[in-house]
């Protein structure tokens, strides 16, 4: 399902994975984890499917991602990358205080990502995460380097 068109589709065939990835480990009794729909309000159902046609988001969601992990409470965010950097503007506030909040309950936050174009897959960890997202809040740089992670920094 790689290369969708559209703004709207962007990190499908992520989530897509993710999502078969997590039946595996639910039905291997490894873990527990869900995805966390965005609240939206319908504006418009088409009559002739009764398919939401139009709708806006309610609330800001909190992650992509809660579960438990072999009973450790992890809480992730999912993004997918056509460059080499990942935009921080990507991350918003409420996020990272989500994130924080699991972090001092003694679970684990993080954030994972693919970089479409060399087809790899990134985690970073909530403190490098936080650390990046800090930095640029303070006049530092609006993105980081996907080799930064390469080098093990996150």
């Amino acid at each position: 399902m790689t290369g969708l068109p559209g703004h709207g589709l962007r990190g499908y065939a992520l989530e897509e994975a993710v999502n078969l990835t997590n039946e595996v480990y639910l039905r291997g009794g490894l873990a527990l984890v869900q995805k966390i729909p965005t609240p939206i309000v319908p504006t418009r159902i088409d009559s002739n499917t009764g398919r939401i046609a139009e709708a806006f988001f309610d609330a800001k969601s909190t992650v992509d991602y809660i579960g438990a992990v072999q009973g450790i409470p992890i809480c992730f965010d999912a993004k997918e990358c056509a460059r080499d950097t990942f935009p921080l503007k990507n991350i918003h506030d409420h996020q990272i205080a989500f994130m924080e909040a699991m972090e001092r309950q003694g679970g684990i936050a993080f954030l994972f990502s693919i970089l479409r174009n060399v087809r790899r897959l990134f985690i970073c960890g909530w403190l490098s995460c936080r650390s990046f997202w800090q930095g640029s809040r303070r006049g530092g740089g609006r993105a980081f380097w996907f080799r930064k992670w390469k080098r093990g920094s996150c």
